[in-house]
């Protein structure tokens, strides 16, 4: 079966790493409070980092660090009702439509296709040095950094996105807090092979990463996009980092 198109080096879901975490996330916190962004883009914003998720966890679960050992259609097999409840839970963070929700299965995450350590080095950010011997990024210890690394950098922009979503959604933190915090812990659970992830570390991750750079005065957000972000990261914390 032919697998997902793979990313480029510069992205997470398909195409290109959002700019947002190239330079900041000033771009993004120019979009935050604006209701007109389309809610596909929101969408595959999401499952960009879900599929590192699925891939990062497929390897994980091999318990040697093998890529060539890793099966993604049994690892879904196993992990079946945690998927299908993340998606449920994403759909009610974004109110997202059939249309956008079809994204998900479009990109190929969610279906049988091979797991490369150059996918996994894409999903780390580069941790690893870009090499042509594919041997050297295969090897157990240079392929777990990359998915603990992997593993780290997608959660926080899978968070960074559903918080997006929920705030161009215009809902209050009061409203989704719980859905984005069990759709978070159910992204550890998937991720957790990788060892020493939780949400909680997690969401001060995305805190230190993300989050300041919406709340600045200059970032291009509107007041009400920065209340809303700070009421989000204020919930988040009572449930997650009390």
């Amino acid at each position: 079966m032919e697998g997902p198109a793979r990313p480029t080096f510069l992205r997470s879901d398909g195409s290109a790493f959002p700019s947002s975490f190239r330079k900041g996330t000033r771009k993004r916190a120019t979009t935050v409070n604006d209701s007109s962004v389309p809610e596909q883009v929101l969408a595959r914003e999401i499952f960009g980092p879900l599929g590192g998720v699925v891939e990062i966890g497929a390897v994980a679960a091999t318990g040697t660090w093998e890529v060539a050992r890793a099966s993604v259609a049994g690892w879904l097999s196993r992990h079946r009702n945690e998927v299908d409840r993340l998606l449920k839970l994403v759909r009610e963070i974004g109110r997202f439509s059939e249309p956008s929700m079809a994204i998900a299965d479009e990109l190929g995450w969610l279906s049988e296709h091979p797991v490369t350590a150059p996918s996994l080095l894409l999903w780390a950010g580069g941790i690893e040095e870009i090499t042509p011997r594919l041997e050297d990024l295969e090897q157990p210890r240079a392929v777990r950094r990359m998915c603990r690394m992997g593993a780290d950098l997608q959660l926080t922009r899978l968070l960074q996105a559903m918080v997006t979503a929920t705030v161009v959604g215009q809902r209050t933190a009061d409203d989704s807090v719980r859905e984005i915090a069990e759709a978070l812990d159910i992204g550890v659970l998937l991720a957790n092979q990788v060892e020493h992830t939780t949400a909680a570390v997690v969401f001060r991750m995305w805190r230190a990463a993300c989050l300041p750079e919406v709340l600045r005065p200059d970032s291009g957000a509107s007041a009400a996009g920065r209340t809303a972000f700070r009421s989000l990261a204020h919930a988040l914390e009572d449930g997650l980092d009390p």
